[in-house]
């Protein structure tokens, strides 16, 4: 749900590697809740791994926007240079209010033209880094319960192992006789030939 919040966002901001990134998280996310259900230790041990990644990527995020190490959040990084677009919540952010102004005197332009967007209670940047470390926090515990599901799912295939549930030779091997001989001894106990030769020998 988390991740689906984030993706309504990325699409209205036109954030196109955010969304590329969240449609996979989604994806694996699924994979591993299918894995969980039909006890599938492989699915749940690749969104174990993608955890990994997810985690790097939100940290990736957060320093974009807090412009760590040179990066810039006016750049068009995410947008992968396509649009001058920036996230949703630079103009939609709580209390902001944008400003608007004419653009008399220039022809072939619209009448109003965006100016500054003022009054923000928090500015858009941290909304997003807020974004991302919620999804840091809910990658770890995924990534904790992932990998306690995966040892408990060992732990029975092992126990399993163990009583001769996949031994081919199992320890209480009862050795039975074929249809076909039981089916032979069968008819020769009740052929004639048989009936008349136990009559010769009482006699």
């Amino acid at each position: 749900l988390a991740a689906l919040e984030r993706q309504v966002f990325d699409f209205l901001g036109y954030q196109w590697a955010p969304i590329l990134a969240n449609f996979l998280h989604i994806i694996i996310v699924i994979l591993g809740l299918f894995g969980t259900i039909q006890y599938r230790p492989r699915y749940i041990v690749v969104y174990a791994i993608w955890t990994a990644i997810w985690v790097t990527w939100n940290i990736f995020i957060i320093c974009f926007y807090l412009e760590v190490g040179g990066l810039s959040k006016d750049s068009e990084l995410l947008t992968f240079n396509i649009s001058r677009h920036q996230s949703w919540w630079s103009e939609n952010g709580p209390g902001c209010v944008r400003k608007e102004a004419s653009m008399s005197g220039i022809k072939g332009l619209d009448s109003h033209s965006y100016v500054s967007v003022i009054g923000c209670a928090l500015e858009y940047r941290y909304i997003e880094v807020m974004h991302s470390s919620f999804q840091i926090l809910i990658a770890l515990v995924g990534f904790v319960y992932a990998c306690y599901v995966v040892s408990v799912f060992t732990e029975e295939e092992d126990s399993f192992d163990f009583i001769g549930g996949f031994d081919p030779f199992p320890l209480y091997h009862v050795n039975e006789k074929p249809t076909n001989l039981l089916f032979k001894q069968t008819y020769l106990l009740t052929s004639p030939a048989t009936f008349s030769g136990m009559e010769r020998m009482n006699k």
